[in-house]
Parts: structure tokens; sequence; C-alpha cells
């Protein structure tokens, strides 16, 4: 989870995620946690800036040979 996700946008200061956003995404990782373990899997959470966080597991885990992931998609104007 990404903590500039929970504050204020540059438009107007609206939360980017409000308290219901919040609850339904934290339904889901529950749910999806439950659903990998439940076929032997897991599912690793962490709270940060991902370019943080990202780095910091790679290098607790040693062996990654690859990274993927998703860019947000900014606001067109």
């Amino acid at each position: 989870f990404d903590p500039r996700h929970y504050l204020g946008t540059h438009c107007y200061g609206w939360p980017r995620t409000g308290p219901h956003r919040l609850r339904f995404l934290l339904e889901s990782v529950k749910d999806l946690r439950e659903t990998l373990k439940r076929k032997g899997s897991t599912l690793v959470v962490r709270k940060g800036k991902p370019e943080d966080v990202v780095r910091d597991l790679i290098t607790q885990l040693g062996s990654v040979t690859a990274v993927v992931f998703h860019e947000e998609v900014k606001e067109i104007l």
C-alpha cells in the first residue's frame, strides 16, 4: 500500500482513496490472501513507497531474476 494514495489530490485536495474504497481494497486483499493460502501460496503485503518496498524485497529474497510492474495512468489534460 503506497501511502501517497491516501493523501489529498493536487486538484481540490480531495482524497484519492476514500473510506469506502479503502474498505473495498482491504477486503479484496484479505480475500486474495485467503484464496492463495488455500492453494498453498501466499501474498506479500507491504506499506511504503513501491520504489523502496520492491527494492527491499529484492534484496531480502536475493534470487530475483525479473520484476514486472505497471505504471499508474496519469490524468489526461
